[in-house]
């Protein structure tokens, strides 16, 4: 009971402190600040776009990362400690681009929840997540504003019986560049739960999402939260801490912290509380990642 009140007033200071931070990061900027900071501008703006005209038709969607931890308030033990780590990987499907400057993906997201510290190491649960996804970047006057992605996605666990867990989303989900160190994200979806098994998955997995992320200077450090409303009351909400810091400037290679307070964070347990700080490494998208 403790820890859900502690999860209470965490969210509930959450939410009220994004839209102060947004309103500060607002007034901070005058009538002619830029989006991105005026260094180096051109040549990032370049960049991303080359990124989504020309970049690899295979690439990272969401962070990739493999991580080890436990629960937290409660004795380390083989039951409430694991391995959780995460595939992510986009595949452009078109070779031109669309009508509007827009780009065709499909997404692929695999999430594993690994019981390491058990006998035989068995797999507790593995959440599959393809998407179709439409994407739209937006820039103005040679800045990178952000981007919107319409996406058709389906997640399940891929198991039979009581144990299968499955829904699908139309989502749509938007990111914004405010400055060269704070990026905003928010994400909606309309559910369609075809599974007996999770009919009550709104109250758990949630119906949106939002949050930031900020980052150093030099892009090396790098924090966020993310905040998952879920279909109850008001200040229900799961929360996603993550902070990295990438080894070297040169390598795609960052320590990595994770730590997640509420329901739904795997298929299975979707309806089971869950308050876990687990750390690792993570490989991070070649521009942002994606929530």
């Amino acid at each position: 009971m403790r820890h859900h009140l502690n999860f209470t007033r965490i969210t509930s200071a959450l939410f009220r402190i994004l839209p102060i931070l947004a309103i500060m990061t607002l007034g901070y900027s005058d009538a002619s600040a830029q989006i991105l900071g005026v260094e180096n501008q051109k040549v990032l703006t370049d960049s991303i776009q080359k990124e989504f005209d020309y970049g690899p038709y295979f690439g990272l969607y969401k962070d990739n990362y493999f991580t080890v931890g436990t629960s937290i308030g409660q004795t380390p033990s083989r039951t409430n400690s694991d391995v959780k780590f995460q595939i992510s990987l986009a595949i452009r499907l078109t070779n031109a681009v669309l009508p509007w400057k827009t780009y065709l993906y499909l997404f692929y997201t695999q999430k594993t929840f690994w019981n390491v510290f058990e006998n035989s190491l068995p797999m507790r649960d593995m959440n599959f997540n393809p998407g179709l996804g439409w994407c739209k970047p937006f820039f103005s006057k040679g800045r990178y504003l952000g981007k919107m992605t319409l996406i058709l996605e389906h997640e399940s666990n891929g198991k039979d019986g009581d144990a299968s867990r499955s829904w699908n989303k139309i989502s749509l989900a938007g990111s914004a560049v405010v400055n060269d160190w704070l990026m905003v994200h928010a994400k909606y979806w309309i559910p369609i739960v075809d599974s007996g098994n999770n009919r009550d998955i709104l109250r758990y997995s949630g119906i949106f999402q939002y949050g930031f992320t900020l980052s150093s200077r030099d892009k090396r450090w790098q924090g966020g939260v993310t905040l998952i409303k879920r279909a109850s009351k008001f200040f229900n909400y799961n929360t996603i801490l993550e902070a990295s810091w990438r080894v070297s400037k040169k390598a795609n290679l960052n320590l990595f912290a994770q730590y997640y307070n509420g329901y739904g964070e795997n298929m299975l347990d979707y309806n089971q509380f869950h308050s876990r700080l687990r750390v690792g490494l993570v490989f991070k998208p070649t521009l942002f990642s994606d929530y």
